[in-house]
């Protein structure tokens, strides 16, 4: 009878550790600077179905007066949902463009259901880093990404 106490003594401690490493591992954006971390980890494992949670699709979809990820002088404009999901993976021209630079995920700001995360994209052969607030809230539960352009500013750093 103690043999049988010990296994499973052995076996709620396995599972409580596996039940452990899989919350931490499948994040779900549990704070808005989290989303856009998992948001640039899903990128850099051309991962659509991970961006499919993170992203609030049906509000990226809604910008149309300017391009909602790069500065242009012609906004993209994006049919579909999956147009954006290949944007940004693989040889997307916004995951190349992101990618180029040193990415680094500053503070958050959060008000009520709806927050800003600062990411700071570097460009070290221009010395110059880029501020971009993104747009994050609560949608379903989750913290999502709604723009990546909330706010800009162009910054002459030493980098």
């Amino acid at each position: 009878m103690v043999i049988k106490i010990k296994d499973f003594a052995l076996v709620v401690v396995i599972s409580s550790l596996i039940f452990s490493m899989i919350g931490c591992m499948g994040g779900t954006g549990n704070t808005p600077k989290q989303a856009v971390i998992e948001m640039f980890g899903a990128m850099e494992k051309d991962d659509k179905a991970a961006l499919a949670h993170l992203l609030d699709l049906e509000e990226l979809m809604k910008i149309t007066s300017d391009d909602y990820a790069l500065q242009t002088d012609k906004p993209r404009m994006f049919t579909s949902p999956q147009q954006i999901l290949e944007d940004l993976t693989e040889n997307g021209k916004t995951k190349i463009r992101w990618f180029s630079y040193q990415r680094i995920i500053n503070k958050e700001e959060i008000t009520g259901e709806s927050a800003k995360v600062e990411v700071t994209f570097v460009d070290n052969e221009k010395s110059q880093a880029y501020l971009v607030k993104f747009g994050v809230h609560i949608k379903n539960g989750k913290w999502k990404i709604y723009s990546f352009n909330t706010i800009q500013d162009t910054n002459n750093a030493n980098y």
